[in-house]
């Protein structure tokens, strides 16, 4: 896996992870890399530091199993990342917010914070759209 940071044409900055070098250019020639923030297909690598592995990495033979969950655990944290660096936390509060927000009784803003599962179920029936952040293990520091 390779992470790039990218930037489009309107000069949105944002993370892609590819399986290659090769697999970012196949899917930047057939138009399938957008900008998360606009869709413009208009999208290049941005100017990065390089990234230094701190852990185990995969060995060239692993399974297909371990390289999806790898993948998947990686893109789970750059959720979980964009979503706290680019919405407001309101803790515990987060039903009663949502609710606020989606009813029009409190400016429109993407919010994220602790709801119970009831809560989750109260506001998805009343049309409220959330969905879960992922919770992710944490990792040894080895």
């Amino acid at each position: 896996m390779i992470r790039y940071s990218l930037i489009c044409d309107r000069e949105h900055e944002f993370d892609g992870w590819f399986a290659s070098s090769d697999g970012f250019d196949a899917q930047l020639a057939a138009g399938e890399v957008l900008c998360p923030h606009c869709g413009s297909p208009n999208v290049s690598k941005a100017l990065m530091a390089p990234n230094i592995a701190r852990g185990k990495a995969l060995s060239a033979d692993a399974s297909p199993q371990a390289v999806f969950a790898e993948k998947l655990g990686m893109m789970m944290l750059a959720l979980k990342k964009h979503v706290e660096e680019n919405c407001d936390y309101v803790g515990d509060a987060f039903a009663e917010e949502a609710r606020r927000i989606h009813y029009g009784e409190a400016e429109h803003r993407d919010i994220y914070g602790e709801a119970t599962l009831d809560e989750a179920r109260e506001l998805i029936e009343e049309g409220v759209e959330v969905a879960p952040l992922p919770v992710m293990p944490r990792r040894s520091a080895n």
